[in-house]
């Protein structure tokens, strides 16, 4: 099922848009996603102790985000592009 291009009997392509953020974001080394989310929570943690929360919370809110981008490098890397 994996690996076959198929999925329940029709081929699967991605869309030029698609494709181009594959080859674009397989440059960079995986490690740099979760590089910068730890960043992120130390950044959080740095004006949490500053008083300025509502900046805490909006730094600290990009540390899903990136982990979830990491994956995805990490799984087009891994299964490969169209």
């Amino acid at each position: 099922m994996f690996g076959t291009g198929t999925l329940f009997g029709t081929e699967r392509r991605e869309g030029v848009i698609a494709r181009g953020i594959e080859r674009q974001t397989a440059k960079l080394p995986s490690d740099l996603f979760l590089w910068a989310s730890l960043g992120s929570v130390v950044g959080s943690l740095a004006l949490k102790t500053m008083g300025r929360d509502r900046d805490a919370e909006f730094v600290g809110q990009w540390v899903p985000t990136l982990l979830i981008l990491g994956l995805y490098n990490k799984i087009v890397k891994v299964a490969g592009h169209d």
